[in-house]
């Protein structure tokens, strides 16, 4: 059972998503709460994933969020925003959110989202991400430095990174492509490790930067 907790100032939010996902088999939402209550809540209820709203006006979202990050164990989160462009993504992201859900996502997909946060995934759609990054100047695209580092990647590296930016957990990758979870671990490590990011997410974004998920520019394969 994947123990979810929502945070939003607005209760007809908390009590809608509370609704759809508790019509799922394998998630419970324990717990929801304002920006205020929040880390109280998390260290009371340690709910697995939190969806946590960007922008509340007792506390904002990349308060609590710094403040979840610091938990000994930290669960994952994903923030919840109405626009796909919100300025405040990028710095969420960076912060150590795990993806990001529109406030409008379909409530026939909330619940696969949500267990794409549990298993690692990454959730964030490459529509709304070029949208993030379009809306901040200088950053439409990825910088010659960012290129060469995606360039390095070997070309099922480069595969799997795709897949990460897609929100497969590894497993689901390893299942796409035939790999043991194990492997796609390891290819996962070294991506990290080539493109000098620290998380999936990041990963992610720089593949959207690049042009990896919509075929604007293809860096050449690593040798």
């Amino acid at each position: 059972m994947i123990r979810v907790m929502v945070v939003d100032d607005e209760a007809l939010v908390r009590s809608g998503f509370r609704l759809i996902l508790n019509a799922a088999d394998d998630i419970e939402v324990v717990a929801t709460a304002t920006g205020a209550e929040a880390v109280d809540t998390v260290r009371r209820e340690r709910p697995d994933v939190v969806l946590l709203d960007i922008r509340m006006p007792d506390v904002d979202g990349l308060t609590v969020l710094r403040q979840l990050r610091a938990l000994p164990q930290p669960p994952v989160v994903g923030m919840l925003t109405t626009f796909d462009a919100d300025e405040y993504i990028v710095t969420a992201l960076r912060s150590g959110a795990a993806g990001f859900l529109l406030k409008d996502t379909e409530p026939d997909q909330l619940a696969q989202l949500v267990r794409a946060l549990r298993a690692g995934g990454v959730v964030m759609s490459p529509k709304a991400s070029r949208a993030v990054w379009q809306d901040r100047p200088g950053a439409a695209g990825a910088d010659d430095e960012e290129t060469a580092r995606v360039g390095r990647l070997t070309e099922r590296e480069r595969g799997v990174l795709v897949l990460i930016a897609e929100g497969l957990s590894n497993a689901e990758i390893g299942g796409r492509i035939h790999l043991s979870a194990g492997t796609v671990k390891d290819h996962v490590s070294a991506i990290l490790t080539k493109l000098r990011v620290g998380s999936r997410v990041q990963a992610a974004l720089l593949a959207q930067r690049a042009g990896l998920l919509d075929g604007e520019r293809q860096p050449d394969a690593g040798r």
